[in-house]
């Protein structure tokens, strides 16, 4: 008994291995497509001078939140420019924009499916569970041998990890919408699919907004994790600091990781508060579209069935 042992990594090897045989061509798709979403936000942002780059984002903040957070924002920058960390920020930002924009694009279809289907969320719950607890290195070993060493399998682990407070989000921001008002769409003829774009998405996409938030967020978290697979950036750096336990590298690199996920934090965070604004404002707006009477169109038809009968009594007198 003592010498039973359950070969559940062989298996899961084993598995590993058949899919690599049977969706090889979809990994050389994947192969070929991330590095070039990659390349082109790297070249977006890495092209220009610095400055330009920081306007940019100062102005965005500006907009997004106030001058607090411009200014906040420009002196964060300008601290990367002054630790020579530009390039590897910008490494790290455009890793981090792709893989929340694959993991977002992937997570609010799946937590629509699940707010919609209670069958699909029970499937997906708990491999959403398994996702968040499994340790982030894990992730790494079969991106590694389905992608090789570089940027996709950090790409990959990230989209892996960060993914599911999207989906959760999601699917909690729908199921939170007032069913009264649902129900109203459906009384006045509205079909589904109009419901979830003019009602359903509008009333959760606070919630929505805070998932992309926390995809974002996550993203960043494993930058340094991808930075073990080659995936360079800010973590190449920190990961090179490691190796020859350099502080001031490490350090900076760092605090250059922590400046942008403020950043990115505030920026997400204030676009979810300006569409929660409009979220009272819509509350309304639904159910004035579909499902109450229009004031402007009843108030004619009741002249009008009125005028006939006094008109008709005049005649008749």
């Amino acid at each position: 008994m003592n010498d039973f042992r359950f070969p559940l990594g062989q298996v899961v090897e084993d598995a590993i291995d058949f899919v690599t045989e049977v969706f090889g061509g979809l990994f050389d798709v994947i192969r070929i497509v991330f590095p070039g979403l990659y390349d082109a936000v790297d070249l977006a942002l890495s092209t220009p001078p610095f400055w330009i780059v920081i306007v940019a984002i100062a102005a965005l903040g500006y907009f997004a939140r106030g001058w607090v957070l411009a200014v906040g924002s420009a002196v964060g920058l300008l601290l990367v420019v002054g630790v020579d960390q530009w390039d590897n920020a910008m490494d790290t930002l455009a890793l981090v924009l792709v893989s929340s924009l694959i993991a977002v694009a992937l997570s609010v279809p799946l937590g629509i499916l699940a707010a919609r289907s209670e069958l699909a969320s029970r499937i997906i719950r708990p491999i959403l569970d398994f996702m968040q607890t499994m340790p982030a290195f894990v992730y790494l070993i079969p991106a590694l041998i389905l992608f090789r060493v570089g940027i996709v399998p950090g790409i990959v682990a990230t989209i892996v990890f960060a993914m599911a407070p999207g989906v959760r989000l999601t699917e909690l921001g729908i199921r939170g919408v007032d069913k009264e008002v649902v129900e109203a769409g459906h009384a006045f003829g509205s079909s589904p699919s109009r419901i979830l774009r003019q009602i359903q998405l509008p009333l959760a996409m606070p919630s929505i907004m805070a998932g992309v938030n926390q995809v974002i967020m996550l993203s960043l978290s494993m930058v340094v994790i991808a930075g073990m697979v080659g995936a360079g950036g800010l973590g190449g750096e920190v990961v090179a600091s490691l190796g020859r336990i350099d502080i001031a590298l490490g350090f900076e690199a760092g605090l250059s990781v922590v400046i942008l996920a403020i950043i990115l934090d505030r920026l997400t965070g204030a676009l979810g508060s300006q569409r929660r604004k409009p979220k009272r404002r819509a509350s309304g707006d639904p159910t004035t579209r579909i499902g109450t009477p229009d004031p402007r169109r009843a108030e004619p038809r009741d002249s009008a069935s009125a005028v006939p009968q006094h008109a008709g009594g005049k005649e008749h007198l």
